[in-house]
């Protein structure tokens, strides 16, 4: 898979968005490219859980909004569940937790930052809807490129 996210941005500049610096890896995966699979939620992970458990997530990046909240959605449990269902990328808008447990998981995850509390009362999700944070928009069938150079959208697929 050669790519670089800056050549990808150059050839495509008025097709593609860039998400902002503010999202660290947290994974161990740090070159990848899959199609956008999106989910809302309102601080609590339990519809999270059942994606990542149940799902294929071969060739996919799953885009997690939970606009910014202050508890973990995805930890260590999250992350195995990830990597064996053979999901790319998790982009979380919020925080993760387990940093210490899941930084050898081959699986990019990106976050704001971490914290150690979770939500524990069940509150629906929405799935497949578009999100849009960090004046990004994604929707389901998008394309995310991501290299050490940055996190590329795209509506069409670029390689």
């Amino acid at each position: 898979m050669e790519f670089f996210t800056a050549d990808l941005y150059d050839a495509h500049a008025q097709d593609v968005h860039i998400l902002d610096d503010d999202f660290v890896n947290y994974g161990a995966l740090n070159k990848f490219y899959g199609q956008v699979q999106t989910i809302s939620l309102d601080k609590n992970n339990s519809d999270l859980v059942k994606l990542l458990r149940d799902e294929d997530g071969s060739g996919k990046v799953l885009v997690v909004d939970v606009q910014k909240e202050y508890f973990a959605v995805v930890g260590e449990n999250l992350m195995k569940f990830a990597f064996k269902n053979n999901w790319k990328c998790i982009i979380v808008n919020g925080y993760i937790r387990d940093t210490v447990q899941i930084k050898d998981i081959s699986v990019a995850l990106f976050a704001l930052g971490k914290c150690p509390r979770k939500y524990i009362p069940i509150t629906k999700a929405l799935r497949d809807a578009e999100v849009s944070f960090c004046g990004v928009q994604f929707s389901n069938d998008d394309w995310v490129y991501e290299y050490e150079d940055g996190i590329i959208l795209s509506k069409a697929k670029l390689i």
